[in-house]
């Protein structure tokens, strides 16, 4: 063969760079989302972030109400055509890389079972289930059909609980020693929710529970990423309802105590709080860092006599959102391992939040078991 002359081999390098940059760009397009459920008020968030997001599509939306329908479309200027009312339908035509779901909790474990079977991968808002029987058949459907299920929380985007999981991980508080964090608001009836949102969440078959549920959830999350994915040796709670005439059927307040080998975490989830709050303490041996809501910090570290306040630093554009990070998790860049939103972690959760209702109306505390495999 001859030599390769300067413009052959330019030419040769234009056609790998422009097929480089094809498949750089394919890898880069927007991954394909269907939003299934409208009955929760997270729903309004999500629609207002799609428009601007560069790493996920919406192709479709499923909701039996007529009425949520006509009134999201409106309120989001949604074309029509995005509407279904058959979950399988929409999956047969659509063939979305992931669900999006905005039910109540009950209904997670149908809706992710259904994609699984058709290979698609689902992220549910906060908690994973209303039951640990759930939430293991749940994690059946993700192994046998090989899709992610992953849980949005508030909290997994706040950098200031990242910069206290770095803290941790580093070694500056030292070991562990207890975990103290609040979550909630004044009540969902309080701060106004959409009717359709307060029916499901008042309902301790759809929700679970109360004040237990909706805000214990982000507790026993921060607490696992923690404790690196363990579980506490035993749970103790008591619940009880400040409002009855408000909240008949569920909790509206509670305190939960996590016991580790060498360690203590206290959760304290409620409706009755005089403001809006989701913050966390942290003390380890040698250390501690306070959350101040979700970008700064105060601190103290060993030798020093007074604590002082940081700023968090920003987290990655991939991991500073639910949707850059379900993209990332579904082209293999994120690793979910030990990560908040991870199927492993929330299993871990919701053996807290079991256990954590049975104590409660046994007055008990209860044992953690190991899952079954």
């Amino acid at each position: 063969m001859g030599k390769t002359t300067l413009r052959e081999l330019a030419m040769i390098c234009g056609i790998v760079f422009c097929a480089s940059r094809a498949v750089s760009a394919q890898e880069k397009a927007p991954i394909r989302v269907a939003l299934v459920g409208l009955a929760h008020g997270h729903a309004s968030g999500l629609l207002r972030a799609l428009p601007q997001s560069k790493s996920a599509k919406l192709v479709a939306i499923v909701e039996l109400q007529a009425a949520l329908q006509q009134q999201y479309a409106g309120k989001f200027h949604l074309d029509k055509g995005l509407f279904y009312t058959d979950l399988e339908k929409m999956l047969n035509e659509q063939h979305p890389d992931a669900l999006l779901v905005y039910t109540a909790i009950y209904e997670h474990r149908r809706i992710i079972e259904t994609a699984a079977k058709h290979g698609v991968n689902s992220m549910v808002e906060k908690p994973l289930s209303t039951t640990l029987e759930d939430a293991i058949a749940i994690r059946k459907a993700a192994r046998e059909h090989h899709v992610q299920v992953l849980v949005n929380y508030e909290t997994t985007w706040y950098a200031s609980n990242r910069e206290v999981y770095a803290e941790v991980k580093e070694g500056k508080l030292g070991e562990v020693r207890r975990i103290v964090v609040h979550d909630g608001h004044e009540g969902p009836k309080e701060i106004g929710v959409e009717p359709e949102f307060l029916e499901w969440l008042t309902d301790p078959v759809k929700n679970g529970a109360g004040a237990l549920f909706d805000f214990g959830c982000y507790g026993a999350d921060l607490a696992t990423v923690l404790m690196r994915g363990q579980a506490p040796v035993s749970v103790s709670a008591v619940t009880q309802t400040e409002k009855p005439e408000i909240y008949p059927k569920v909790d509206d307040e509670a305190t939960v105590v996590l016991r580790y080998a060498k360690a203590q975490a206290v959760l304290m989830p409620s409706w009755n709080w005089p403001f809006s709050r989701k913050d966390m303490e942290v003390y380890g041996a040698t250390g501690y860092a306070i959350t101040m809501g979700a970008d700064r910090l105060r601190v103290r570290y060993h030798g020093e006599k007074k604590e002082s306040e940081v700023a968090a630093p920003a987290a990655p554009v991939a991991e500073s959102n639910s949707l850059d990070y379900l993209a990332g998790v579904l082209r293999g860049e994120i690793k979910t391992e030990g990560d908040a939103s991870s199927l492993e972690t929330n299993m871990v959760v919701m053996q807290i939040l079991d256990a954590a209702r049975r104590a409660a109306a046994t007055g008990k505390t209860v044992a953690i078991a190991k899952l079954p495999e």
